[in-house]
């Protein structure tokens, strides 16, 4: 199946880049810092999938403040994204391939300013692939919210129905589909298959390396 787009709108996390291990080093900091040393993966993994659907995590961290808990996680793991994420394989090549058949943009629930994410890419040598970089600095309303994407595909002039909204997350195939944009599901994040299928995206890859070959 080819998916026909003008414009391709990118999650970053688990899309572009591989966070798990910021997302696992701030679990374990702020664990250590509620007194409890050993931490289980699956509760590692699950944390953040919670909070990016805005579930509650009591359950998870039973007998911990929940909002002091929060507090340390998401400092550790903002403090994480910058050391400890990288690009997945090939994906500048990727995105130049990308680059030639729509324009590209990037959105991203990290709570930080543009600049902070653009130099990050610049560093990674992918800044110049994307004409738009949206933070959740820049909107009211986070993913699924469809804010992020629309206000990515006016900057590219470009209808988001024309639009191919690639992530990793429920959450980004739910704010695809509220956008009224194509959405295509990758692999490479926290969320399994099984999560992803209920969403029903219109493409479940791998990776986003394999997106070249399905955009016409």
């Amino acid at each position: 199946m080819k998916l026909k787009a003008r414009g391709i709108l990118f999650d970053l996390d688990g899309t572009i880049v591989d966070s798990k291990e910021a997302y696992f080093e701030a679990a374990r900091t702020a664990f250590a810092a509620m007194g409890q040393e050993t931490v289980d993966i699956k509760v590692m993994t699950e944390i953040p999938k919670r909070l990016e659907q805005n579930l509650p995590i009591n359950d998870l961290i039973s007998g911990i403040d929940v909002d002091r808990f929060l507090q340390i996680y998401l400092k550790a793991y903002y403090d994480a994204t910058a050391s400890r994420t990288k690009p997945f394989p090939n994906v500048a090549d990727t995105l130049k391939k990308l680059s030639e058949k729509a324009k590209l943009a990037l959105t991203t629930r990290r709570h930080v300013p543009t600049t902070e994410v653009i130099k990050q890419l610049e560093g990674f040598g992918l800044a110049k692939y994307f004409q738009k970089v949206v933070t959740a600095f820049d909107t009211l309303n986070p993913k699924p919210s469809p804010e992020a994407l629309l206000e990515c595909s006016k900057q590219l002039k470009v209808e988001a129905c024309e639009c191919v909204v690639v992530g990793d997350s429920v959450v980004d195939v739910r704010a695809g589909k509220n956008a009224g944009a194509k959405t295509v599901a990758v692999l490479s994040g926290i969320f399994s298959r099984e999560e992803l299928e209920k969403e029903k995206p219109d493409l479940i890859l791998e990776s986003v390396k394999e997106l070249p070959d399905f955009i016409e």
